[in-house]
């Protein structure tokens, strides 16, 4: 399905080294960032009180977060559990408060506003639990990393996998130094938008790296430059509808779904936008620097009128 087709070949990669230079420093940036400020990780890695309340009625979300702002707690996770009704808070350590405490001084605030709220359950997430966390997310992530890489190698050939995998940590990065730079809190929903990230910008390259092989068979007179500048055209209407689809829907996450949906839609939103960049200017460049050829891509020895191979019209 296509809403429009190009007849000319755009040029992408006649700019390919400017756009990477400015990754570059996008990228670096974002690394300084990470270093200098860090992440704001939220309670399920840093620790802090869990508490389960129920409303006789639909809780009101952002009234419930108004009361507990009013304690001078700027970063605490509101959100229904279970039915309407019932209203999970995390809420980050406080020093000099124990969680009983704590507890109790939200219970006041929220019984002021609605005497008929109940107090179903409390308890105290230790740092302990929080590094555990923060531990199996980088090792998902690692493990992650690891099976795209098998997989293009296997799909395709070394370089792509390598070209690839560098474009995906481009993604990821810059999606943790916006974070890093804009302090926003850094949630377990967060590090599953990242690991979504990782699979939609690598589909979008396979994408890109297959029309590259279907291109390499049958236009045999072009240059390596001009079979990806052809590859990437013929891939934009796709691209387009694609991504215009899926933004609508992570678009209407961030504008609509509240503060509990609002970091994970950000996150997705800043990925899928980079994921796009990264597989055209990234992805593809660097699998051509690293020289990609036919040969690469297309087993030698068919020849002319093999029946094998409804591609073939030469010895490759």
């Amino acid at each position: 399905m296509e809403f429009f087709r190009i007849r000319r070949d755009i040029p992408f990669m006649r700019h390919a080294l400017i756009l990477n230079a400015i990754s570059i420093i996008t990228f670096l940036l974002a690394v300084f960032f990470l270093v200098t400020r860090g992440l704001h990780l939220s309670v399920e890695f840093t620790g802090g009180t869990v508490m389960e309340v129920n409303y006789q009625q639909p809780a009101e979300l952002e009234k419930v977060r108004g009361a507990i702002a009013s304690l001078g707690y700027s970063d605490v996770l509101v959100q229904n559990f279970g039915t309407s009704h019932d209203v999970m808070i995390r809420l980050p350590v406080k020093p000099g408060q124990t969680s009983a405490q704590q507890s109790d001084q939200v219970m006041q605030v929220l019984k002021a506003a609605d005497t008929g709220v109940q107090l179903r359950r409390t308890e105290f997430v230790g740092p302990q639990v929080g590094r555990e966390l923060a531990a199996d997310g980088l090792k998902a992530l690692a493990f992650v990393i690891i099976g795209i890489m098998i997989y293009l190698s296997v799909r395709f050939e070394w370089k792509y996998a390598v070209a690839g995998i560098i474009a995906n940590l481009h993604d990821v990065i810059i999606i943790l130094g916006f974070f890093a730079f804009f302090q926003w809190e850094f949630s377990l929903a967060v590090l599953a938008a990242v690991l979504a990230v990782l699979g939609y910008s690598v589909n979008e390259s396979v994408v890109i790296f297959d029309r590259i092989r279907e291109s390499f068979r049958r236009q045999r007179k072009m240059s390596t430059m001009q079979i990806i500048d052809h590859a990437i055209t013929s891939t934009i209407s796709r691209t387009i509808i694609t991504h215009a689809c899926t933004q609508a829907m992570v678009l209407s996450m961030l504008l609509f779904g509240g503060a509990t949906l609002h970091y994970f839609a950000m996150a997705l939103t800043i990925g899928i936008l980079f994921g796009i960049y990264s597989s055209v200017f990234v992805a593809a460049a660097i699998a051509m620097w690293l020289g990609v050829k036919r040969e690469d891509l297309i087993k030698s020895g068919r020849r002319e009128g093999d029946p094998n191979d409804p591609n073939s019209g030469a010895v490759v």
